[in-house]
């Protein structure tokens, strides 16, 4: 029988699998621009359980290992920054990335008070733009030559009525 897929707050035991995930997701990303110095790739584990700590992330687990996962912090402005959305190369094209954005959105939502979602992609990266482009986030202005910054409101609460 298999397992599935669950998803659930990451937590300061998970920063290493996230940690060695990340390198090993990012590879890609790196060969495709030809720089490994990328910050995905040089980030102290210190770093990622700071991040842990201060925003919020989300693991996907496939019984004990993590699979995936993603990262946002909230300004104070409601606009919560997305980062390093990651899926282990041998679960991708099964939707994990998907569920683990909108599971993401959700809770940022609910719980951070954000009204606005907000990533940065770079331009090379087809597969991220299109997750997002599905997800409904739309290109800003002022793009720069390497990445892309896109956008979407958070939608409005379920008790929320318009006038």
């Amino acid at each position: 029988m298999g397992m599935s897929v669950t998803i659930a707050t990451a937590g300061e035991d998970d920063a290493e699998q996230i940690l060695k995930l990340q390198y090993l997701c990012y590879q890609g990303e790196a060969e495709l621009y030809g720089d490994y110095s990328i910050a995905p790739l040089t980030q102290p584990l210190a770093a990622l359980r700071a991040e842990l700590a201060d925003g919020c992330a989300l693991v996907a687990r496939l019984g004990d290992e993590v699979v995936g996962s993603v990262r946002a912090s909230v300004d104070a402005s409601g606009v919560a920054v997305l980062a390093a959305l990651i899926v282990h190369p041998r679960m991708r094209r099964h939707g994990l990335g998907g569920r683990l954005l909108a599971a993401l959105e959700e809770r940022l939502a609910a719980d951070h008070a954000a009204r606005r979602f907000r990533v940065s992609v770079g331009r090379r990266s087809e597969v991220a733009l299109r997750l997002c482009a599905g997800r409904g986030y739309a290109p800003l202005a002022g793009a720069s030559a390497a990445q892309i910054t896109l956008e979407k409101p958070a939608p409005l609460p379920a008790c929320a009525t318009t006038a």
